[in-house]
């Protein structure tokens, strides 16, 4: 009888040290003004949804990122997870968070 290999399942992923993990957004076709990109443009800096946070970040006060936040960020150390068949998660160092994208707060 043969023995059934079962498949390594992974539930999540958890980022280690001053980390997070990101969904990237899908990259823009064309600009506001409806100018077509070609695939090869290539923009240095993406955006996406923070999927999950590290336990450092999460204790730490300095630094004001929290799941779920949109952010700009910059892809050079950005390590992408063979995790689903599209892959646009990226574990990305805190160094490469250029921005986060906020509501500004109601004035009432």
């Amino acid at each position: 009888m043969a023995k059934s290999r079962k498949k390594n399942v992974f539930e999540y992923v958890e980022p280690i040290g001053a980390r997070v993990l990101v969904r990237k957004d899908e990259p823009k076709r064309e600009t506001k003004g409806g100018i077509a990109l070609p695939d090869a443009a290539e923009i240095p800096t993406i955006t996406g949804r923070i999927v999950t946070i590290s336990t450092q970040i999460e204790n730490d006060d300095d630094v004001p990122l929290r799941k779920y936040d949109r952010i700009l960020f910059h892809p050079k150390n950005a390590i992408p997870v063979d995790f689903e068949p599209d892959n646009q998660l990226f574990v990305v160092p805190v160094e490469d968070v250029v921005a986060v994208f906020r509501r500004a707060p109601d004035e009432s």
